[in-house]
């Protein structure tokens, strides 16, 4: 890797649609920071320990914000124990090397109840955009959606990470309306776990990144 540190958001087009998976391995194929700002639900085996357990000690992983009981969007989850989620209080965190920051459900989900959303973070912190794109029966408008509303609010987009088997009529389509670059497949595995993520780490520091830094 070269000096110049990498630094993105992942988010994705909706629930459980592969960010975590895809969060682990950018930040493994990087040896960088991971944060996600906010859990909610799942304290137990949150998205911070998943990626903690898949990746090895090259990669850093932070305290949430918050963590919230409740499995929901993060303004109700908030409500139901009795918290109020404030925007000073989600502090960007201060690193200067590569760094992950993990989303939670898509752009426009709550973060508290005065109306502040996650594509508002996004916009104050200024990190390209990494969305993740799973095919299933109207992901083709929920990620033409996710794009739209990024290109709206003049956020960057640094490209697409699409989840499963190769779709060439959603793919097609999706990248020709947005002009957005396709930045690497995940395949779907039964295996998921530390070998899985290693690997992909390796094909992603091996060919999106190898051409990043020699171009």
């Amino acid at each position: 890797m070269d000096s110049k540190p990498y630094q993105y958001i992942i988010t994705g087009i909706g629930t459980d649609v592969g960010k975590t998976v895809v969060s682990a391995i950018f930040a493994q194929a990087l040896n960088a920071t991971y944060w996600k700002p906010v859990q909610a639900g799942d304290l137990d085996n949150s998205d911070s320990i998943k990626v903690n357990n898949w990746t090895d000690e090259e990669v850093n992983v932070l305290h949430e914000a918050y963590r919230l009981t409740e499995p929901m969007s993060p303004h109700a989850a908030a409500t139901i124990d009795g918290l109020k989620i404030d925007e000073d209080s989600i502090c960007f965190p201060d690193v200067h090397g590569n760094l992950i920051v993990e989303g939670a459900g898509g752009l426009l989900v709550p973060v508290n109840n005065d109306g502040l959303l996650y594509a508002d973070l996004f916009k104050k912190w200024g990190l390209p955009v990494i969305v993740v794109s799973r095919h299933y029966l109207g992901s083709i408008n929920h990620t033409l959606l996710t794009l739209e509303v990024l290109k709206s609010r003049g956020i960057p987009v640094e490209g697409i990470v699409f989840v499963g088997a190769e779709n060439k009529a959603t793919e097609s389509i999706i990248l020709n309306v947005t002009g957005v670059k396709m930045i690497t497949r995940i395949p779907i595995t039964d295996e998921l776990g530390t070998a899985f993520i290693q690997t992909e780490a390796r094909k992603l520091r091996d060919t999106y990144f190898y051409e990043q830094i020699n171009s």
